[in-house]
């Protein structure tokens, strides 16, 4: 590795790009540069090898993939769960890859390991104000869900009883299958507390769309 860009890509000697695939950097506006200089002290100076399934690049020219640091064969992806330095994403097709991802920020996040340590990491879905603060970026809400409603080809999972203002989760019919085949229904998660993780948008009020099972959580106590 030559250079980190930011939080998850870096530069190769040979001019390549890397995106680290299975994870989003963290909304923490506190932390500044902080993930992108945990990147580099990873990889500063060291071969690594690259894992994926498609090594066709994305639409800013990166390679996207899993990447080991050599020769100790470290899941930097990994690695940086593990140290709070950012978030697991939702669209890891292996299921223990997935797993293995998503227990590595666990952990991180039980101990308050680096961006855990800012409880405002994880927003509360009754204060919708703050999760519109991170339009655009991938974030995780935690909350009860009031209510389940179809409205055409749209599932909703509403947070609040203003539908027009609160939060809300969006499923679209087509990812509806995919859902079920994970054991998730939508309607069975009436009054549970759940964990989403996604990316915000606006339609009214903050949205994250589900098209994926791994994007829900079911939390303790319900």
């Amino acid at each position: 590795m030559t250079a980190a860009i930011d939080a998850r890509s870096f530069r190769l000697e040979d001019g390549r790009d890397v995106r680290l695939a299975g994870i989003e950097a963290a909304f923490a506006e506190k932390r500044g540069a902080a993930p992108a200089q945990a990147l580099a002290a990873l990889l500063a100076g060291r071969d690594v090898r690259l894992g994926g399934e498609d090594d066709t690049p994305d639409r800013y020219g990166r390679q996207v993939a899993f990447v080991w640091r050599l020769p100790d064969e470290t899941l930097v992806q990994r690695e940086l769960l593990a140290r709070g330095e950012a978030i697991a994403a939702a669209d890891v097709t292996d299921k223990d890859c997935a797993a293995t991802l998503l227990a590595a920020e666990a952990a991180a996040r039980d101990s308050k390991r680096g961006i855990w340590a800012d409880p405002t990491v994880i927003k509360n879905s009754e204060s919708p104000g703050d999760i519109l603060t991170g339009i655009g970026r991938f974030m995780l809400v935690e909350g009860k869900v009031l209510s389940v409603r179809q409205a055409g080809a749209t599932t909703y999972l509403n947070f609040g009883r203003n539908w027009t203002r609160d939060f809300a989760v969006t499923i679209p019919k087509r990812a509806l299958a995919n859902l079920a085949a994970a054991g998730l229904v939508p309607k069975s998660l009436e009054n549970k507390r759940i964990r989403v993780r996604g990316f915000v948008e606006v339609r009214t009020g903050p949205r994250i769309e589900v098209l994926r099972a791994g994007q829900i959580e079911l939390l303790g106590g319900n």
